[in-house]
């Protein structure tokens, strides 16, 4: 499949919706938005990242086709990555895939990421992109509704 990156269009946003509600990647998501199905909220975090200059998003295009978006955001020297691959999608390479192309189009280290301790495939994607775990936390994940394990990876320089 032939991955590439490019801006949000208007016409991703009911994908990105829809991928968003699939209860099985918000189980394995886990920090995902307290409600994912209200529909205001989702435009205006949408609207907020677009509009943001210090948030760099892409859309994932697989064959053309929209399968997710990845991104890096946050603060100088605490910025995060993070994606979102269509499960119809996942184990294919898209989601490394896509994050390499971020990384190579952002320059800025370190930057960080955080993902579920069970999400074994998230942490490979992470560390297959150089990142390496350097920290465990526990936050409270809305799509479980409960506090959960987490690891801090890191992509030093």
């Amino acid at each position: 499949m032939d991955i590439a990156l490019r801006p949000v269009h208007d016409s991703d946003l009911p994908v990105f919706y829809r991928q968003l509600n699939d209860p099985e990647s918000l189980r394995m998501a886990a920090f995902t938005p307290e409600d994912p199905a209200d529909q205001d909220r989702f435009d205006a975090h949408w609207a907020r990242i677009r509009s943001s200059p210090e948030i760099v998003v892409r859309t994932v295009l697989g064959d053309g086709d929209v399968v997710g978006h990845v991104s890096v955001y946050g603060e100088p020297g605490e910025r995060e990555v993070t994606y979102w691959v269509d499960r119809a999608h996942w184990g294919k390479g898209i989601a490394t895939a896509a994050l390499r192309g971020l990384l190579a189009e952002v320059a800025e280290r370190p930057l960080y990421a955080r993902v579920a301790a069970d999400s074994a495939a998230s942490r490979r994607v992470l560390e297959r992109c150089g990142f390496e775990v350097s920290a465990r936390a526990t936050g409270y994940a809305p799509a479980r509704g409960a506090e959960i394990d987490e690891l801090v990876l890191t992509l030093d320089g």
